[in-house]
This record gives C-alpha cells, structure tokens and sequence, in this order.
C-alpha cells in the first residue's frame, strides 16, 4: 500500500502563472499612473502692466491684524466689507475679488474675510502673495 499511496496524484494549485498574470497587471498599473498628468484649475491674476489703472480690475482685499482695506481705502471692520464690494461686484460680470494677508494675521480672520466677501456676491477669491499685486 506503501508504493500505491506514493505515486498518488497531489491536488496542489499552480500558482506560478497567477504571479506572472499579477507582476504584468502591476507593471502596467505603475505605467498608466505615472502617464497620466493631474492638475488644479487656478486663475492666476496677471502681471501689472506700466499702463494706467484698468477700471475692471477686480477688488483687491487686504487684511490685516488691525484693519481692512478695499483697494487701498481703509475699513474699520470687516462688516463694513460686506457693503463696499456689493455695489462694485453688481455692475460686473466677472465677480472675482483677490485677497492678501498682510502680516502675521491669524487664519479665522482670513476666512471670515473671505466669507464676508463670499457674501457681497463675490463668484471666486483669488490669493495674492505679498510681492504681487493685480
């Protein structure tokens, strides 16, 4: 029965082509991914020009710790936000408004500068770094 039980076929998987099958798939899966090209919608402002002002130059928001500006006026609070940028946003069909931090301004600040504005009827908040302006 020794011999008999010996030359008895096993019942083991192959699983040889399994790997070759899934080293493939996973090669073409790294070269799909690497091919494809991801990007984020951004409107940039454009540079300034040397010319005159534009007159349908967006609003420009500059917050700080201590005060609000809208385009270089002044604003004691940022209720007083809301109100200003209405009646320039009304008459416009691209409702943009850029937003600058200046100085170490805390990020609730910022966000409600931006809800405020949201608010007036801005359609899209551009950031604006420190060295530029648009």
């Amino acid at each position: 029965m020794r011999a008999a039980e010996a030359l008895a076929p096993t019942a083991e998987p192959n699983v040889t082509p399994l790997i070759d099958v899934m080293l493939v798939l996973l090669i073409l899966f790294m070269l799909v991914t690497s091919v494809t090209q991801r990007g984020l919608d951004a409107a940039l402002p454009a540079p300034p020009s040397d010319g005159p002002p534009d007159p349908t130059k967006p609003p420009l928001i500059a917050v700080r710790t201590d005060s609000v500006d809208l385009d270089g006026r002044r604003l004691s609070t940022i209720a007083e936000l809301e109100s200003e940028p209405r009646d320039v946003l009304a008459t416009r069909a691209d409702r943009t408004v850029f937003l600058r931090v200046d100085g170490p301004v805390s990020y609730g600040r910022a966000v409600e500068a931006m809800d405020v504005s949201r608010a007036a009827g801005a359609g899209r908040i551009g950031l604006v770094g420190r060295s530029h302006t648009p």
